[in-house]
């Protein structure tokens, strides 16, 4: 079973058994993040239409599927870009992955920032309403 450590915190799903939750890529990291209840800011939905759920890779990048050239074209205009961001809505966890949320990311969303014109349909932070 594939293991998805993200900012410390551990999630190990079967693949092709998590629910697809209709934002990213089936089995993606924005997918497993909501199934597990992390919070993973998307606000386009997981379209591949924001930067917003930029992620660095520390460990297993070799586990994710490869770029295609609209994460690519779309990732050139995140914050903070290293050379192992990926976004979270487009890469397909294919085996163990470590990940960080770049700072200024969980800065904004820590301080009540959310997704945009969405409602409901992605939960606010815990704690936040």
């Amino acid at each position: 079973m594939p293991k998805v450590t993200i900012d410390g915190k551990c999630v190990e799903f079967e693949s092709g058994k998590l629910p697809y939750q209709e934002h990213g890529k089936p089995e993606s990291l924005l997918d497993i993040c909501l199934n597990a209840g992390i919070h993973l800011e998307h606000a386009c939905g997981g379209n591949c239409a924001c930067t917003t759920c930029h992620v660095i890779v520390k460990n297993g990048m070799e586990n994710l599927s490869e770029m295609d050239d609209d994460e690519a074209d779309r990732l050139d205009m995140a914050a903070g870009l290293t050379l192992r961001s990926r976004l979270g809505c487009q890469c397909i966890v294919e085996g163990d992955v470590e990940v960080e949320i770049p700072t200024w990311n969980i800065n904004y969303v820590s301080e009540g920032g959310g997704s945009m014109n969405l409602g409901d349909a992605i939960p606010a932070p815990v704690g936040k309403k």
